[in-house]
């Protein structure tokens, strides 16, 4: 246990101190992050008094349309991360290929993938947003790591987090050892430790899905939410709330702090266009779903674990069902049946 109020700083030197032969190769790698999310912070609150809402006027590798802010804060992370030694590569929601350091910048022990605004289109009426990040091992003796070096499954992560920038900003922090959260303090402008050991519980009445797309929904899913639409008519006798924010860092943030279902899944549409699922894998799916499993819940597709699946390129899209374990594993249960 450490004393609530000790700096992210801090933390993360003493949890160095535990690991026999550690270099401080990854409690850097852990600032360097830190700083790029005080920085996006920094921006967020500014808003249109520098100009950075509205489109981009480009398209990602995805196809969907990108903002001002999904540039700029792609490129913030790229300049905090390239330059000290610690990464060998990166890999972005934004960008097609594997980001390759400039030939003069050293190259580190490990591989970070992010999304570096997940939820950007909120920005733009005032809603909380969050940037996304993972960090695995790179391969040793490669200069430039491939594609391939990014797709192992979660279990491989290293470490994962969120930051979101809401009413206050606060930095999400799973290393395999639980979850623990650092809300900045903008006086001194550094991550204090506010909570540890945090814990979703394992029961809950709230869902949050895209009700939008109901009429593409699987039978299971539609099983499910109509038993909580039901409430205490029906035969699961307990009346739910449903909330959505639209911006995954949002929901998972709420129900890491006061339980529920996050569900985003697969459907006739994606079906159709051939698509696997709507969120990314390596840099959404992945690292929520070690932060929400370290926290004591689960997280599948319906059909498998997520943490268990073998990326097969950058980009790869999955259904992700989330949150308190009891609600998740009936949704999964519908599904085998």
């Amino acid at each position: 246990m450490y004393e609530i109020g000790i700096t992210l700083t801090q933390y993360i030197i003493e949890e160095q101190r535990k690991t026999d032969q550690a270099s401080g190769e990854f409690t850097a790698l852990l600032n360097d992050i830190a700083v790029a999310c005080k920085k996006i912070s920094s921006l967020t609150r500014k808003g249109n008094l520098v100009g950075i809402l509205g489109s981009a006027g480009s398209a990602n590798v995805q196809g969907e349309e990108q903002k001002k802010m999904d540039v700029i804060t792609n490129n913030v992370f790229i300049e905090a991360l390239q330059n000290n030694g610690h990464v060998a590569a990166l890999a972005s929601e934004e960008m097609d290929e594997v980001y390759h350091l400039p030939d003069n910048k050293i190259r580190g022990s490990y591989l970070v993938t992010f999304d570096p605004l997940d939820g950007s289109s909120n920005m733009d009426v005032n809603v909380s947003i969050g940037t996304i990040f993972s960090i695995l091992r790179a391969p040793e003796g490669v200069k430039n790591p491939a594609a391939e070096d990014f797709c192992k499954a979660g279990v491989k992560q290293i470490a994962a987090g969120y930051c979101i920038y809401g009413p206050s900003t606060i930095l999400v922090l799973t290393t395999g050892y639980g979850v623990t959260m650092f809300t900045l303090d903008r006086e001194s402008g550094s991550f204090i430790l506010t909570q540890e050991n945090v814990q979703i519980p394992v029961d809950t009445c709230e869902f949050a899905i895209n009700m939008s797309n109901q009429r593409f929904w699987e039978a299971p899913i539609q099983r499910y939410i109509d038993e909580c639409i039901a409430g205490k008519e029906g035969v699961r006798g307990v009346d739910f709330n449903m909330r959505w924010v639209g911006s995954m860092v949002a929901d998972v943030h709420r129900i890491l702090t006061r339980g529920g279902i996050f569900m985003y899944p697969i459907d006739a549409r994606m079906k159709k266009a051939g698509t696997e699922g709507k969120l990314r894998l390596l840099y959404e799916a992945n690292p929520m779903s070690m932060i929400v499993e370290q926290a004591g819940g689960l997280a599948v597709t319906g059909y498998e674990r997520i943490l268990d699946i073998i990326p097969k390129s950058l980009h790869q899209r999955v259904p992700v069902i989330l949150g308190s374990k009891n609600e998740v594993e009936r949704v999964n249960s519908y599904h085998k049946s």
